[in-house]
């Protein structure tokens, strides 16, 4: 009789899992999300198995997170995100009412982004030699572009007549344009006459788009040969692209469109990191005759 229950509860766990991905592909949530929301709720079933579904309530979606926090240490991150996946099953795959839980949210602890100098991204552009991954390189900081947005962009969003570069849905599934540098679309040129890429601006062998993960060790290459200390990602790059802009005299709501930003407080931050508003401070040492 046990084996049998437990053959039961099986399937109902593995059914959930089904629902929980094909409900995330329909709402067509990025593909890292779909990832992180899968295995946050396998490790809440994990958790829960061998009880049937139908007996799961908040109590054990308390306990379950009581104890992720004081057994494992998780991080705010991790816990936001199993919060979320197992909301997103009960609402979205069940169809229950938009739930509440009584669980104190972790506060998002706000860092300033990690910038690169000029000088250090001049140095990174130098080192790295393969056309390609020059190209790639490039693209992401002179167009402020997320990995997930450089991997998907397509030969015809390189639009040199207006000198543009269209971001095909892009964070919160919406279009934008972003710069496209002189500069940028010569080195290009230089790339497409050599690789000749058929759909994807930046194709993997098989013809697929790029993988981001063969993006991060390009960088990652380039960075060590450079000798750079700082803990550098490709997300770096956007930061670095939105930070020279400011200290160039841009517009703070230029920037916030050229980056997708839906609030201009996330854009703010960048005000935060600017060496250049800085050196325009003086300390009150320095009135001290």
């Amino acid at each position: 009789m046990t084996s049998q229950i437990n053959a039961s509860c099986a399937h109902q766990y593995r059914w959930a899992l089904e629902q929980l991905e094909l409900k995330l592909i329909a709402r067509r949530y990025s593909i890292s999300t779909q990832r992180g929301y899968y295995q946050a709720f396998r490790s809440f079933l994990k958790f829960t198995y061998p009880l049937p579904l139908h007996h799961v309530g908040k109590d054990h979606i308390y306990q379950y997170h009581r104890e992720m926090i004081q057994s494992r240490n998780i991080s705010r991150s991790t816990q936001n995100q199993s919060i979320n996946a197992i909301k997103f099953y009960l609402e979205h795959v069940l169809g229950q009412d938009r739930q509440f839980f009584d669980l104190e949210r972790p506060k998002k602890v706000q860092k300033l982004p990690e910038v690169l100098s000029v000088e250090e991204v001049q140095a990174i552009f130098k080192v790295t030699t393969n056309l390609k991954h020059k190209a790639i390189l490039v693209t992401i900081y002179s167009a402020g572009l997320r990995i997930g947005e450089l991997t998907q962009l397509k030969i015809g969003d390189i639009d040199s007549s207006s000198m543009r570069i269209w971001v095909r849905e892009g964070k919160g599934v919406k279009d934008r344009l972003t710069v496209l540098s002189p500069l940028l679309l010569e080195l290009l040129r230089m790339y497409f006459q050599k690789y000749n890429p058929r759909k994807w601006l930046f194709e993997g062998p098989e013809g697929n788009p790029y993988g981001a993960s063969s993006i991060r060790k390009i960088l990652n290459r380039s960075v060590e040969k450079v000798g750079i200390r700082k803990k550098v990602v490709p997300h770096t790059l956007r930061h670095s692209f939105a930070t020279h802009l400011l200290e160039n005299g841009t517009n703070l709501r230029y920037i916030q469109e050229l980056l997708g930003h839906t609030s201009a407080k996330t854009t703010e931050i960048y005000t935060h990191v600017s060496s250049k508003k800085l050196d325009e401070v003086l300390s009150p040492l320095d009135f001290i005759k």
